[in-house]
């Protein structure tokens, strides 16, 4: 099984001026392509070679790992934006309210963590094994879904995920992320969790077809088909 770069679910042009055209050209056409390209080639002729990229990112380690975990955080990343407004769905509204408070303070907690995130990795919104919602920092290519953990939300701070447009001022690109989280998106995982009877990925990490998260990287999957 090749992996495949999708295209972006938006106009390359129509996350400006938070992202420039720039920015996505060399973040998904040279960066995101560049961790597929290099999957494709280390999977071949492996075990991994049929495999999901889920099913590859909870069963290896190393640079099959890093550059497996990287292809779908990326994937993820791209949904979790969006050109126009959003808002959650009032069951995520909920929820979010409940943990954190309120949206407001939801907001200082997510950006405060992503602000702080040392140097490259990725802070995120996450169901865990217990269905708590929480947000979550990881490093490098660390990814919730090696460790059974749903994710909701993604905010990419590697550098090359902003330093086109914003250099060294991260701050501002999460101000600017803020504006543009695609919660339609987010909205629709939560929902699909709401519905299971069972707790965290474990139907993913079985590759259970009739899993609704699994339903939801289907999509994803698909996507890339279509535009290979």
């Amino acid at each position: 099984m090749q992996h495949t770069l999708a295209a972006l679910p938006y106009d390359m042009d129509s996350l400006e001026p938070f992202l420039t055209q720039q920015t996505l050209f060399y973040h998904h056409e040279k960066h995101h392509a560049g961790y597929i390209n290099k999957l494709n080639a280390l999977i071949t002729g492996t075990e991994y070679e049929e495999m999901s990229l889920e099913y590859i990112i909870t069963q290896s380690d190393g640079a099959i790992f890093n550059n497996a975990a990287q292809t779908f955080n990326h994937n993820f990343y791209w949904n979790c934006l969006s050109p126009v407004a959003t808002t959650p769905s009032d069951a995520l509204l909920r929820k979010i309210t409940e943990v954190f408070g309120s949206m407001e303070k939801f907001k200082e907690a997510f950006l405060n963590a992503a602000l702080t995130n040392f140097g490259s990795g990725w802070t995120w919104l996450v169901l865990d094994q217990h269905e708590h919602l929480k947000i979550l920092n990881t490093s490098n290519a660390q990814t919730p879904i090696a460790h059974n953990e749903i994710p909701l939300l993604t905010c990419d701070v590697w550098e090359h995920a902003y330093y086109l447009d914003y250099k060294n001022e991260r701050a501002k690109y999460l101000d600017g992320f803020w504006e543009h989280i695609n919660w339609e998106n987010a909205s629709k995982v939560f929902a699909d969790k709401e519905h299971l009877n069972t707790i965290g990925l474990y139907a993913i990490v079985n590759n259970d077809p009739d899993d609704s998260m699994s339903d939801y990287l289907d999509e994803l999957q698909r996507a890339e088909e279509i535009s290979s």
